[in-house]
């Protein structure tokens, strides 16, 4: 008997440690607005930015792109299509930028990324991957608009 009461312990706390716990701060309207999964989490494209073939000399043509560029990140961001944005420092591996898009698939990316005259010029060559995150990271964007005093 006391084999068998050890042994339904045992069995009773593996079953215990291994429960799901669930969330008291679960927000159910806002879980299913964000588009998130029961952990949270949702397929975004994340991008990365490399330098691109186009090796031109003319400043005017590639400023005119990189304005595009800018302007182009500012709509998709209006859309909610575009979540994280931002430049990379100098590197060895011509790295430029990365962008994290609100879109679940690379075909949906790509089409996004059409729009970019930097892009098309192909002054930025991007590279794509379907990246699992927090739903709640779109979020982000109302906060950071309201940190930055001096824009481009």
């Amino acid at each position: 008997m006391k084999y068998f009461l050890t042994i339904s312990i045992i069995i009773l706390s593996i079953n215990v440690s291994f429960a799901q716990k669930t969330n008291p701060n679960y927000d159910a309207e806002l879980a299913t607005k964000l588009g998130a999964d029961d952990y949270g989490m949702k397929k975004f494209v994340f991008v990365i930015l490399k330098t691109g073939t186009n090796k031109s000399t003319d400043k005017s043509f590639k400023s005119t792109c990189f304005t595009g560029h800018m302007n182009n990140i500012a709509r998709l961001v209006k859309e909610k299509k575009l979540i994280v944005a931002g430049p990379m420092v100098k590197n060895e591996k011509s790295y430029r930028g990365i962008f994290i898009l609100d879109v679940p698939t690379k075909e949906e990316a790509n089409t996004l990324l059409e729009t970019d005259p930097a892009i098309k010029a192909k002054f930025l060559e991007p590279e794509l991957y379907i990246w699992y995150g927090s739903a709640a990271l779109s979020e982000y964007l109302e906060a950071s608009d309201k940190v930055w005093k001096i824009g481009f």
